[in-house]
């Protein structure tokens, strides 16, 4: 027996920032298989840099924490259907994020790269005719629901990711453009990698979830595809949480 849903972005147009890996990449090649030009963004000089086959995608080198370059990107933008604001890290040049110059750099690099994006992109996504409107989807995380000791200023950036959600979404009503966002919970990605060399640490963060199992990437990719779809045309401002049941217990 199969469920299985299927999208058709044919003929729109996608930017994924930080599509070079793990969710990010999930979410640009199910786009592009659903038909979609995707554009992907990471920090490496060329695509061939990358690990990750990119040869479906069109490679972009940014910096988040680059105010000319996003602007630089934005403004070469005709017209846009899907900004996925997925580019992030923890630890932001290897520093203790409990250290003020430290905090802002996460706050810089995780969420004003993406609200600098987003605002910069707002003329290319109001010509986008996609049914259902044009779409920002933007990756949060646990760490915005609960306390986190370890990464302080990634946490309160996905917090404020999430805050913007909600009202931009309310700012670009009337505007045709949907603004959601999609939290992750402990997903099986090359960030997430570390906590394997951990077990007991690792097993207390999967515990946390009712499935008592890490997500796969592709399982945050179908829920960033649906709010970007028009079977989402009535959901605005709303946060999907892909967490294994985290939030539930």
């Amino acid at each position: 027996m199969t469920n299985r849903l299927s999208f058709d972005f044919g003929g729109t147009s996608v930017l994924v920032t930080g599509g070079t890996s793990g969710i990010g990449h999930a979410i640009a090649t199910a786009f592009a298989a659903a038909g979609a030009s995707v554009t992907v963004t990471g920090t490496k000089a060329s695509a061939a840099d990358y690990e990750a086959d990119l040869s479906a995608l069109t490679f972009r080198t940014l910096e988040m924490r680059d105010a000319a370059a996003v602007d630089a990107l934005a403004a070469g933008l005709a017209t846009l259907d899907v900004l996925v604001n997925n580019a992030g890290a923890n630890f932001p040049d290897g520093r203790n994020e409990w250290e003020p110059e430290a905090f802002s750099a996460a706050l810089d690099l995780n969420v004003e790269g993406a609200m600098r994006l987003t605002m910069r992109s707002h003329a290319a996504l109001a010509t986008s005719s996609m049914a259902g409107g044009a779409s920002v989807v933007n990756v949060v995380s646990m760490t915005a629901f609960r306390s986190t000791t370890i990464v302080p200023g990634y946490s309160a950036a996905k917090a404020a990711l999430m805050a913007l959600t909600r009202n931009l979404a309310v700012h670009w009503v009337g505007d045709g453009i949907r603004v959601n966002a999609v939290a992750p919970g402990l997903i099986d990605t090359p960030m997430t990698a570390p906590m394997k060399r951990f077990p007991d640490m690792l097993s207390a963060e999967i515990g946390r979830g009712a499935m008592a199992r890490m997500g796969r990437p592709d399982e945050v990719a179908a829920a960033v595809l649906f709010l970007s779809s028009e079977a989402s045309a009535f959901t605005t401002g709303s946060v999907i949480a892909v967490d294994g049941g985290f939030l539930a217990r």
